[in-house]
């Protein structure tokens, strides 16, 4: 079989394996429209997509001395309802545990701790909407 006939993913599921794509490229277009609307309002981005055992962070900022954790959530509309409704308190309570993981592993910055959530809403063809909401909580 010449490698151009080897279906992605190794399952032949052509139309899963171009959507998984689809969301990943989505995905990292919120989280890159995220950094933009962080920087441009004063926030220091200290990392983006930080990886351990436990999960990721897809921001890590610093504002005024107090760092902040970001979970972006992107949507290309709000049919199936807006990006802040995938935020479960289960998805809050990990963001927490990463933020303690992600301090201990670099214990030379220090500072108060906020989680925050940002919303992209991102149609085809238009500007997207960037929604910011700071100290979330569990």
């Amino acid at each position: 079989m010449a490698e151009r006939d080897v279906p992605l993913g190794g399952r032949g599921n052509q139309r899963r394996d171009n959507q998984r794509l689809g969301n990943q490229w989505l995905g990292r277009y919120g989280e890159q429209q995220a950094v933009r609307y962080l920087e441009s309002t004063g926030y220091r981005v200290l990392e983006r997509n930080w990886r351990c055992r436990q999960g990721e962070i897809d921001v890590v900022a610093e504002q005024r001395g107090q760092l902040v954790f970001v979970e972006v959530k992107t949507r290309t509309s709000d049919a199936f309802g807006h990006p802040f409704e995938a935020i479960t308190a289960a998805k809050l309570r990990r963001m927490h545990v990463l933020a303690r993981l992600w301090c201990a592993a670099h214990p030379g910055i220090t500072g108060p701790v906020r989680l925050d959530v940002i919303g992209v809403l991102a149609p085809g063809g238009s500007l997207p909407r960037i929604e910011h909401l700071e100290g979330v909580h569990a």
